[in-house]
C-alpha cells in the first residue's frame, strides 16, 4: 500500500478529511489535478457548526482571525426586510456568520495539513479507480497508480470516484446560471450583515469580505462568461437597495456558472466513499455547501481513522446513512429559498406579506438561524 487512505480532490472537503486523519495518526494521500491557486473561490460563507468541527483541528482560530463576522442575514425585498436572521442569540462560540473567501479557507486548511506532515500531490488526474477485496487501485493521467487501503472522493460535480463506483447522481439543473463577483461597492450596503434580496427578475446575496469587498451571487437567465461593471451594476439597480443605491466601484473578479441539485444515491460503495460536492450539489442560497462538504469530511475521517485503528468496517456504512438525509435538508432548503427568490411578479405582494409575518415571530427566525448555520446537525455529530 502507498497509503492507508487516498483522496481524490483537495479542495475544502479533501484538505479537511486529510487533516483528520493525519491528525489521527493514519497514513494519508491526497492528489489534485489542478495546480496550485487555479481553483476559482465560489464559495464565502463559514458557519457556525464547520467552525465548531473544524475546532479539534486547530483551523476555527485561523479562519476566524482572518474573516468578517456577520450577526445578521436579512432576506429582503429591495429595501423592505421581510425576515431578518440574528445568529447573536445561538448558543455557540461562534454566533454569527464568517466571511472568508473560498481561496483563503483552503489556504488555512492546507497550512495545517502541512503542519501535520501532509501534502497535496498536483497536478495529479485520476483517470480510473478499480477496487477488490484488498484495497483501491488508481490509476494517473501519466500512468502512475496508487494503492491505498480506501479511497475518499472529494472531487466535485463531476467526480471520477462516484463515476468509477457506478454511482447515481440523482436530481436535476436549475433552468438559470449563476453569477459570482467581488466587487468594491460604494452606497447603501451595509458591512456587518448577509443579504439575500428577493426580485422577480432573480435572487442576488450581497456579503461582505475582507478589504471592504462585498461577494455578489445572482441568478440570470443568460450571462457573459465574465461579467463586467455594467452587468453586476445592472443587478444590484434592478434587484438591490433602491432607496440608496450601491455602486460598484471596482471589479476584482467575476465568473458564472450552471447550479445543480443532485444527491450521490449512496456515499459508499465497498472500499470507495463520498464527501462534498462529489456527494451532493445545489443552489447557493444559504451558503450550504462547502459548510456541508466540510462537516461531511470531519465524520469520514473520524470514522475512517477508527476503522483502520481496527472497529468494524460497518461503521462507514453508517456515515453514509447517516450524512445523506443531511444533505437532503440542505438541498431541499436551499431550493425553497431559491424558489421564494425568483416567485413570479404575480405573487410578490402575496409572498412579501407572508414572510414578513413569519419574521415577526421569534420561533420562526430562530429555526431559520439553527438551519442556517448548521446547528441544527449537531446531534448527527
Amino acid at each position: 500500500m502507498n497509503a492507508e487512505a487516498l483522496i481524490i480532490g483537495a479542495g475544502p472537503a479533501g484538505l479537511t478529511a486529510a487533516i483528520v486523519l493525519a491528525q489521527r495518526g493514519r497514513q494519508v494521500m491526497i492528489v489534485d489535478a489542478q495546480a496550485e491557486g487555479a481553483n476559482t473561490s465560489r464559495a464565502a460563507v463559514v458557519h457556525a457548526r464547520t467552525l465548531e468541527v473544524l475546532e479539534p483541528y486547530g483551523v476555527a482560530d485561523r479562519l476566524t482571525a482572518h474573516g468578517i463576522p456577520t450577526p445578521v442575514f436579512t432576506i429582503r425585498d429591495r429595501d423592505q426586510v421581510l425576515v431578518p436572521v440574528p445568529f447573536g442569540g445561538l448558543p455557540t462560540a461562534y454566533p454569527y456568520t464568517l466571511m472568508i473567501s473560498q481561496a483563503d479557507t483552503e489556504a488555512h486548511l492546507l497550512a495545517r495539513l502541512q503542519e501535520l506532515g501532509g501534502k497535496v500531490i498536483r497536478p495529479a488526474r485520476v483517470t480510473r479507480v478499480e477496487q477488490d477485496a484488498d484495497g483501491v487501485t488508481a490509476t494517473l493521467e501519466d500512468g502512475q497508480q496508487i494503492r491505498a487501503a480506501y479511497l475518499i472522493g472529494a472531487d466535485g460535480l463531476n467526480s471520477t470516484v462516484r463515476q468509477s463506483a457506478g454511482i447515481g447522481f440523482t436530481g436535476g439543473t436549475y433552468a438559470e446560471s449563476f453569477v459570482l463577483a467581488d466587487v468594491r461597492l460604494s452606497g447603501g450596503v451595509p458591512q456587518n450583515e448577509v443579504i439575500l434580496y428577493f426580485s422577480p427578475a432573480g435572487l442576488v446575496v450581497v456579503a461582505p469580505l475582507r478589504g471592504g469587498l462585498h461577494r455578489i451571487v445572482a441568478t440570470v437567465d443568460q450571462a457573459p462568461k465574465e461579467p463586467g461593471i455594467p452587468f453586476v451594476q445592472h443587478l444590484l439597480d434592478t434587484r438591490g437597495p433602491e432607496a440608496e443605491p450601491a455602486r460598484v466601484q471596482e471589479l476584482i473578479w467575476s465568473s458564472r456558472f450552471r447550479v445543480h441539485h443532485r444527491i450521490a444515491d449512496t456515499y459508499r460503495r465497498g472500499r470507495l466513499l463520498l464527501a462534498g460536492d462529489a456527494a451532493h450539489v445545489h443552489s447557493p442560497a444559504g451558503g450550504q455547501g462547502m459548510n456541508l462538504g466540510i462537516d461531511d469530511a470531519v465524520h469520514l475521517g473520524e470514522t475512517l481513522a477508527r476503522v483502520l485503528d481496527g472497529e468494524p468496517d460497518s461503521l462507514l456504512d453508517s456515515y453514509a446513512a447517516t450524512r445523506r438525509p443531511q444533505a437532503e435538508q440542505v438541498v431541499a432548503l436551499a431550493g425553497r429559498l431559491t424558489k421564494l427568490a425568483t416567485a413570479a411578479a404575480g405573487h410578490r405582494v402575496l409572498r412579501n406579506l407572508l414572510l414578513a409575518l413569519a419574521g415577526r415571530i421569534p420561533a420562526v427566525r430562530t429555526r431559520l438561524a439553527w438551519r442556517l448555520s448548521g446547528l441544527n446537525r449537531r446531534h448527527a455529530a
